[in-house]
């Protein structure tokens, strides 16, 4: 332990920060994973479906209410105006309050109406508006101390808000009858206390409410980034807003349950193509991309192989986390979980698209298939129920990760700067040999026992073929890399 210590000490300022915030965020996940089987068991379906529809329109509300200015634009904010960072803050701040301030005036008139298609009471809605505008005051404050690596207070106020949150709605349900507002209001009124002191904290310092020339730099930056913050808002709440309207609230309890379970490698993707996405860029400028090959497939298979593993314990880790109320929600993992190995699919073409700064192909990219999957969820839910919507999320990943491709085929054909970036074949082998994979561990979940035994049978057969594996893939790659050089 000592020597982990002191190796983490010999650190730079730069590689510290990364492990902290990395350390700091699986805790906070876990944290929140751990509470999980609490709440849905003290909670009805229905009740931890009111959460659920909390949440999803709380990040719709939020992309419109604050345009996602803590984060699209932020960083190159703090280069641009690196003497008066503070400043700058206070003046996105005032832009989040004055948008928030706006909404609520012209909600509150029309709350009554307003409500019924929220499915939720004003009291709520208006702790949602403050909420909203007191978690970008504290994302402000910690972007800027992010930048310039002073992590150990971010840290520390992050898991304390982690610890609080959880033990304040804990004490409310067990006070409350209405213990799905409870739940809510015990997250949301920490979030909100503390937000509130960076807020003050935020305008003291800047002083700067009202400055024109950053008040244009961030809306011109962030407005035509709108589209895609929103298209993917949708891909994440839609189905659960839709759930909620043609299949009842108890029901966006089950498919929330499921999606969160299905997703809870996503910290894992992000990580890995936080650390990813650096590396191609320096070997897209060394004019060495084909060595982007093997690491993409690389990490394409050790995604497919995590996310297996969760759908073929999906039931056993339904039943644990959320009891038998919830082991509908099984059949909603394996889709779900499809459209993670998809997404990650889909970043290997972004990141070329950032690169080369495609917006527009990036908004396209994005909104087609959200319109796709809202179109999707409408015909087919009321038809076969919430399931559905796992399959039409699927459908809207592979649509995105096809539309992302396609724009990037004149990029990969573009000289010897980015000649032979990826072998499609090895992504599509793994992505397929995922499916069958899973088809099975489908078709096997109402036999544990036989679950258990093909699982040990396959690693066992993987660790002995090992050399076999690798020597096949090296083959494939071969095969790939001579294809494209006759082409």
């Amino acid at each position: 332990m000592k020597n982990y210590l002191k190796k983490f000490k010999n650190m730079p300022i730069e590689l510290k920060a990364s492990v902290s915030y990395t350390i700091c965020n699986i805790l906070q996940k876990s944290l929140s994973f751990l509470t999980l089987p609490l709440f849905t068991r003290l909670l009805t379906t229905t009740q931890y479906g009111q959460y659920t529809i909390y949440a999803s329109w709380m990040s719709i509300l939020t992309t419109f209410l604050t345009l996602e200015l803590p984060y699209g634009t932020f960083n190159t904010a703090m280069v641009n105006y690196k003497d008066d960072r503070d400043g700058y803050i206070s003046t996105v701040q005032t832009i989040c309050t004055i948008f928030t301030l706006v909404a609520l005036l012209i909600y509150l008139p029309f709350s009554s109406f307003l409500n019924k298609f929220l499915e939720l009471p004003t009291f709520l809605i208006i702790v949602m508006f403050f909420e909203i505008l007191f978690q970008a005051a504290f994302m402000f404050w910690c972007g800027k101390r992010r930048f310039e690596y002073k992590y150990k207070s971010i840290i520390v106020i992050t898991l304390l808000i982690a610890v609080l949150s959880p033990a304040l709605a804990l004490i409310f349900v067990f006070s409350s009858k209405e213990k799905g507002y409870a739940r809510i209001l015990g997250y949301s009124l920490i979030t909100i206390a503390f937000g509130l002191i960076f807020y003050f904290i935020n305008l003291t310092k800047g002083k700067k409410p009202f400055k024109k020339e950053y008040w244009k730099y961030a809306i011109t930056f962030n407005v035509p980034l709108l589209i895609y913050y929103v298209s993917q808002t949708i891909f994440n709440q839609s189905d659960r807003l839709m759930i909620s309207r043609f299949c009842g609230v108890d029901k966006a309890a089950i498919y929330g349950v499921a999606y969160n379970l299905a997703m809870v490698l996503i910290l894992v993707l992000n990580a890995i193509n936080n650390a990813y996405t650096p590396w191609l860029y320096k070997k897209i400028d060394e004019k060495k991309p084909q060595e982007n090959k093997k690491i993409s497939a690389y990490i394409a298979l050790l995604m497919a192989v995590l996310l297996s593993g969760i759908i073929w314990l999906a039931p056993e880790i339904i039943y644990v986390m959320a009891g038998k109320n919830y082991s509908a929600a099984k059949w909603v993992v394996p889709p779900v979980a499809a459209s993670l190995l998809l997404l990650l699919y889909t970043q290997f073409s972004n990141n070329v698209e950032f690169l080369y700064k495609k917006k527009f192909y990036l908004i396209i990219a994005s909104l087609v298939p959200a319109v796709v999957n809202i179109v999707l969820n409408y015909i087919f839910i009321p038809k076969f129920g919430f399931l559905a919507a796992g399959y039409t999320t699927l459908v809207s990943y592979l649509l995105f990760a096809l539309i992302s491709y396609l724009f990037i085929i004149k990029y990969l054909k573009k000289g010897q700067e980015l000649y032979g970036l990826f072998n499609v074949k090895i992504l599509l082998l793994i992505l397929a040999g995922f499916i069958g994979v899973n088809i099975l561990g489908m078709a096997l979940y109402n036999f544990l026992i036989a679950r258990i035994i093909v699982m040990v049978v396959v690693l066992i057969a993987l660790i002995i073929f090992r050399k076999k594996i690798f020597a096949l893939i090296k083959s494939l790659k071969s095969k790939g890399e001579e294809n494209v050089s006759q082409n």
